[in-house]
């Protein structure tokens, strides 16, 4: 598949077959989020990847998204410089966090794999659950697995509404 194939097939998955993902597959997509770029090559982010059932569970039930139970896989996408802003005034670990987490769901389509964003979540509950230190911010959490049913369509609005030319109009 290349890149134009894998951006098309993405889909956000929240029903995923009872199958576990291989360590291969979850090793080169951890890879590639690894080789995602950084501001100033700073990678000051880390991928805590969940499996066990147990945590799943305790995650769904405190994110109240219980969908998140049947993902064989959770990818919780910490950024590890909460306080760092960009020369912009815009934070830089939800953008750096953010690049790496969209590496890890196109490399999961090439996979096979579905995955589905979580921004809704109680950081402090999820915190605990993962024992991330308090210097750490949960940018986002990932579902990812095999994909239980032919996720729905696309629907964007057409690039004429959503693209500027020279300034913003």
């Amino acid at each position: 598949m290349n890149i134009y194939e894998v951006i098309r097939n993405r889909r956000s998955v929240r029903a995923y077959l009872e199958k576990p993902v291989s360590e291969e597959a979850l090793e080169r997509i951890l890879e590639a989020a690894r080789l995602a770029p950084s501001g100033s090559n700073r990678q000051a982010r880390k991928f805590v990847v969940v499996t066990s059932g147990e945590t799943r569970e305790k995650i769904a039930r405190a994110a109240k998204q219980d969908f998140l139970a049947g993902a064989p896989v959770i990818i919780a996408g910490v950024g590890t410089t909460p306080d760092r802003t960009m020369s912009c005034g815009i934070q830089g670990d939800p953008v750096d966090v953010a690049i790496a987490m969209d590496h890890i769901s196109l490399a999961a389509v090439e996979e096979g794999l579905g995955t589905c964003w979580i921004g809704a979540f109680p950081q402090e509950a999820i915190r605990e659950i993962l024992h991330i230190p308090g210097t750490s911010r949960i940018i986002e959490l990932m579902a990812l697995g095999y994909p239980a049913d032919t996720p729905r369509q696309k629907v964007r609005k057409s690039r004429e509404e959503i693209v500027c030319r020279e300034r913003f109009s």
